[in-house]
């Protein structure tokens, strides 16, 4: 369902998603019942992901959380930024020394990171986590047929070289020579780089709860080079076999955050407002962030115009923002929060 608002410069209708906090926090109080320990919820969209400034909004909501040692984090995202996912833990374990990450559906890349902060991981039946091998997109990455830079991970690269070594003869060049003509060796140095970041990154965060300094490099090594593709989906079984401390999620917990993930769901669907084949204007809501009487999200608030010249898209009028419902009691405040 879309609510309508009038864009001013075309009077016409943009479609702009519903905001549920009433029905999120009817269950996060039902989800802290069972529990009895504070929640606090991270879900992004497809269309979003983990970042900087994800930090500062959480920030934002822990402090209005009363921190009793003791949280539980319901995590729902595809990845995002790494070194984002490494602030982000640390902001949660600055607050709270016992901390459970609760796992209903995917919980990716940079968001399997943040789970690896948990002193527990609880996963339901849909549940995974991932490989959190690298992947980047740098300026000097290889562009797609709409000119957009594309995505290269260190599995693709090292694939690469290790298919050409097993069929190697004297005839064949250097693997590399010919491989740069496709990808910059700018990127192949990033993604190496990027590489022994994510393993680095792995052990700092599992050293919040796990002592033993070689069950800790063997998880990280494990979740950075054991996979087949960086979206292979761990499930709970696999998790517990790789020294994880994953036990099995409540079902009536699980049937929660399904429903908490369908409110997110239906708050972060598609609201593009087509205006002609190369005009639309853009209202997504693309990241969630939730504790009890707090909700803070990011929304996208802005136009594309399609470039036919340069085969790409280019933004105008961009207002998008975090936004910030509070209630206060039992008044509910809008603002938004400005951050660069």
């Amino acid at each position: 369902m879309f609510d309508k608002n009038t864009d001013e410069k075309t009077n016409s209708h943009i479609k702009t998603p519903p905001v549920l906090f009433d029905a999120t926090q009817r269950i996060i109080a039902e989800i802290e019942n069972i529990t009895a320990k504070k929640l606090l919820s991270y879900w992004t969209s497809h269309s979003g992901g983990v970042c900087q400034n994800d930090v500062i909004a959480l920030y934002e909501i822990l402090e209005n959380l009363d921190g009793q040692g003791e949280l539980v984090l319901f995590i729902k995202s595809q990845g995002g930024d790494v070194e984002a996912a490494l602030r982000i833990v640390h902001l949660i374990r600055e607050k709270y020394t016992n901390v459970t990450a609760l796992v209903a559906l995917e919980c990716a890349s940079a968001a399997t990171m943040i789970a690896l902060g948990a002193n527990r991981i609880e996963m339901g039946p849909m549940a995974y986590i991932t490989a959190v091998d690298s992947s980047l997109r740098h300026s000097m990455s290889p562009i797609d047929n709409t000119n957009s830079r594309v995505s290269v991970s260190q599995d693709e690269v090292s694939r690469i070289i290790s298919l050409w070594d097993e069929s190697a003869n004297e005839s064949h060049a250097n693997p590399y020579s010919e491989l740069f003509k496709y990808v910059h060796p700018l990127v192949v140095g990033a993604l190496d780089r990027s590489s022994s970041l994510s393993v680095k990154i792995c052990k700092e965060i599992l050293s919040y709860h796990i002592t033993d300094t070689e069950l800790a490099e063997k998880i990280s090594f494990t979740l950075n080079s054991n996979y087949p593709s960086h979206g292979y989906p761990i499930t709970a079984k696999e998790a517990k076999s790789i020294g994880l401390n994953v036990h099995a999620m409540d079902a009536k917990l699980n049937k929660l955050l399904l429903e908490l993930n369908e409110h997110y769901s239906e708050m972060a669907q598609r609201a593009v407002t087509d205006r002609d084949e190369f005009n639309h204007h853009d209202n997504e809501i693309l990241n969630i962030i939730e504790g009890k009487d707090i909700q803070i999200y990011y929304q996208n608030d802005k136009d594309w115009h399609y470039i036919q010249e340069e085969r790409r898209w280019r933004t105008l009028n961009d207002e998008s923002s975090w936004r910030k419902i509070q209630n206060k009691n039992g008044e509910k405040k809008f603002s938004r929060l400005h951050m660069r």
